[in-house]
């Protein structure tokens, strides 16, 4: 136990940079210099990923800002259209181009042909058996006629006037060109192209017939007042006979459309040398920026700017800048957060993760990607659930400002984004519990940039459609990151040893099967747990140290007993104490086994060993008194102690010092007879001086002043708990002490 926390942090700053006098000189240098290689390593990456440019070159412009300058071109150069510009062109173009039907001047005659073949067979059909053959003649013909219709096909006045009207449609009709309404449906042109040998005619292209048209016209040449029945046979036959004269070249038509989509100018202006691109003053719109941009892509072609040139000195300049916004979290755990610095494993995840950002970082400006799918929550959210909210906040807040710097992201929207996603996944841990609880990180992040890009949007009068679409890959890059790093985060755990707060409550499960066993076979211990917990997580959070943490440390710390729950006394019997049979020895033997058989149970079910640290730690080191005395008493002489204590270690965290306390203190108010809060304040702080005093807290980082707060905080509970409550006159014969 220390008197200061802000003395004791001082001390160790020190001896970090005075080198741990407990290591060799070989041992700190590797023990910083690992440090240093990753930190140089990561500047590496950085600077590879982006490396920056040399020579004079154009200054950055963003829509919506003011031109500082005029901007006037030294050489002509071309601007090109957009590659929506250019293809809607080339549609446009596309469009135009006529179809080109190649017209088959025997198609009426091959219809002839095969209508009088079909009608020759339905009259052979009728007179072989009337009605019944001729349904077999149209179904093996594939003319799908209903009842009513075989009947009018039984006249024969009526089969010849259906020859002969469908015989003079054809030749009437389809010799001036009809053509499948599938090849016409996407015709746009006024006219189409049709080609005869080597003749080619254009036709207007609502002349053109398709089989509907032919089939309305040949139904009017059925005399007035034809029956129903006998026009739709009529339809039917031409259906399944029907030969079209003209029939799409869908090669030459490709290849005209082919030609007339190249022949589409890639450029939609030309700048003139001498010719102001942009005036001092005047607000930069999106024509003002295309041409810029097309200006700079014209001067490097030329080799009037030497950008695209890597040289020494800028790639120096940004590894240094890359270096010192590095350093400054890299300095963070060295000063603030010794745990985390002093733990390889730990820094070098925290590498792999800024690594894997600006990886994705990279990709996103190689393939010229939103900036907003920076994916900034990916390194928040692990950072802030495996270690807390402030550590996580610095490192974004570090990435969003080397972000900035880069020159693809120099946009300040762009740090902006960065800046606020990151932030609000760090902070939306705070909200977050459980790993089904993602959606509302995810719905926290993608609020938060949605925000900011609503207010810096505003601000530079952009316009609503581009906020929206910004926010909508923003969202869905909260979404990803999130659901990456909490899938992930189970391997962070195992490669950190870290067990986060989702973990814990996972463990807290009163149905996981090591908590069933301690309610069912010791279920005094169970209720003793309970309350203990309940004590511990209160002070704990009256402290500042995790309160779930404890409760789940206490749920099992005593589950080594339900091997033997009868010889603990909450699960004992009234009047029945098996110890009275036993020698001190052994009984000691068997109290002191709750601690290591409780590590075995715990370890044999993969319980983390952060919560198996109570177990051990829940007595320290502690002499078990009542049979050490008793064995004394038999002996008359000493005895050796380690036989009788606990095998420890002490309470070497908050933690599992407050729950050593918390179990005694519950432990012995249980005990009392006639609990008043002044009695109870004595107990409580006759068990916590005698802790101290025994040293069982000398390894625990807790403060006087915490322990005085954990003091109050058990007080003011087991007052509550503990306090007489009134005897009922139905059962105040049951609550009486016996005279």
């Amino acid at each position: 136990m220390s008197r200061s926390a802000d003395s004791r942090s001082g001390v160790s700053v020190l001896r970090r940079l005075s080198g741990d006098p407990g290591r060799s000189m070989n041992e700190r240098v590797l023990h910083h210099g690992a440090r240093v290689v990753l930190l140089l390593a990561l500047v590496a990456l950085v600077t590879t990923l982006f490396m920056p440019t040399a020579g004079p070159g154009m200054p950055q412009y963003e829509e919506g800002m003011v031109a500082p300058e005029d901007v006037i071109a030294k050489i002509p150069f071309p601007v090109p259209k957009t590659p929506e510009e250019l293809q809607r062109d080339r549609s446009l173009a596309m469009s135009s181009v006529p179809p080109t039907f190649t017209f088959v001047p025997e198609a009426a005659d091959t219809m002839e042909a095969r209508l009088r073949v079909f009608f020759d067979q339905l009259d052979s059909a009728a007179a072989q058996g009337q009605r019944a053959g001729i349904e077999r003649m149209l179904h093996q013909t594939s003319v799908m006629a209903s009842p009513s219709q075989v009947d009018a096909l039984v006249d024969p006045a009526t089969r010849r006037l259906l020859r002969e009207t469908a015989l003079d449609a054809a030749a009437r009709f389809i010799p001036h060109g009809v053509a499948d309404a599938g090849q016409t449906g996407d015709i746009t042109s006024a006219t189409v192209t049709v080609r005869q040998g080597d003749v080619e005619r254009s036709v207007p292209a609502n002349e053109i017939r398709t089989q509907r048209d032919f089939f309305e016209e040949a139904l009017q040449l059925l005399p007035p007042g034809t029956a129903p029945d006998v026009r739709n046979v009529l339809r039917l036959i031409l259906i399944r006979h029907i030969e079209f004269s003209y029939l799409l070249d869908v090669l030459v038509t490709e290849r005209d459309r082919d030609a007339a989509a190249r022949s589409v100018h890639t450029t939609k202006d030309e700048v003139l040398q001498g010719q102001a691109i942009v005036r001092a003053a005047d607000r930069i719109g999106p024509t003002e920026l295309e041409r810029l941009s097309a200006y700079e892509t014209e001067l490097r072609r030329e080799g009037l700017l030497r950008g695209g040139q890597v040289e020494l000195v800028p790639v120096l300049g940004a590894a240094l800048l890359n270096l010192m916004l590095l350093a400054i979290f890299g300095l963070l755990l060295f000063f603030f957060r010794p745990e985390v610095y002093g733990n390889f494993r730990w820094v070098l995840l925290i590498g792999l993760l800024v690594a894997a950002y600006f990886a994705a970082a990279a990709g996103i400006a190689r393939n010229g990607l939103s900036h907003e799918l920076l994916p900034i929550a990916f390194v928040g959210l692990p950072m802030a659930v495996l270690w807390d909210t402030r550590m996580a906040l610095v490192l974004v807040l570090v990435l969003a400002g080397l972000t900035g710097t880069l020159p693809p992201f120099t946009d300040y929207g762009t740090v902006l984004v960065v800046m606020s996603g990151g932030a609000a996944a760090a902070m939306s841990v705070r909200a977050v519990r459980r790993r089904s609880q993602t959606w509302v990180s995810i719905a926290i992040i993608a609020a938060a940039t949605a925000l900011v890009l609503l207010g810096h949007g505003l601000a530079t009068s952009r316009d609503l459609g581009s906020i929206a679409r910004a926010s909508m890959f923003s969202a869905g890059n909260a979404t990803v990151s999130a659901l990456l790093a909490m899938g992930f985060l189970w391997v962070f755990e195992l490669f950190t040893g870290i067990t986060t707060d989702q973990t814990l409550l996972e463990w807290a499960d009163p149905t996981r099967p090591l908590l069933k066993r301690l309610s069912l076979e010791a279920p005094g211990t169970y209720a003793h747990s309970i309350n203990v917990a309940n004590l511990a997580e209160a002070a704990a959070n009256g402290i500042g140290a995790n309160g779930l943490l404890c409760r789940v440390g206490v749920y099992y710390h005593d589950v080594g007993k339900m091997l033997k729950p009868h010889y603990f006394v909450e699960n004992q019997p009234e009047g029945r104490n098996p110890h009275d049979k036993l020698k001190p020895e052994t009984s000691a033997t068997i109290v002191r086994e709750h601690v290591t058989e409780g590590v075995r149970l715990a370890r044999d079910s993969k319980v983390p060993e952060v919560v198996v640290d109570f177990i051990l730690q829940h007595h320290g080191t502690q002499r078990i008194g009542f049979f050490y005395e008793k064995a004394r008493e038999e002996a008359g002489e000493d005895l050796d102690e380690g036989r009788f204590s606990y095998p420890g270690p002490r309470p070497q965290t908050k933690e599992t010092a407050l729950v050593m306390l918390a179990d005694s203190c519950e432990s012995a108010a249980r005990a009392m007879r006639d609990p008043t809060p002044e009695r109870v304040r004595d107990l409580i702080r006759t068990v916590i001086r005698a802790k101290i005093d025994d040293g069982q807290l000398d390894e625990a980082p807790l403060t006087l002043r915490e322990v005085a707060q954990i003091e109050e905080q058990f007080v003011k509970i087991l007052s509550g708990v503990m306090h007489r409550r009134i005897d009922y006159p139905a059962t105040k014969h049951l609550t009486d002490a016996p005279s």
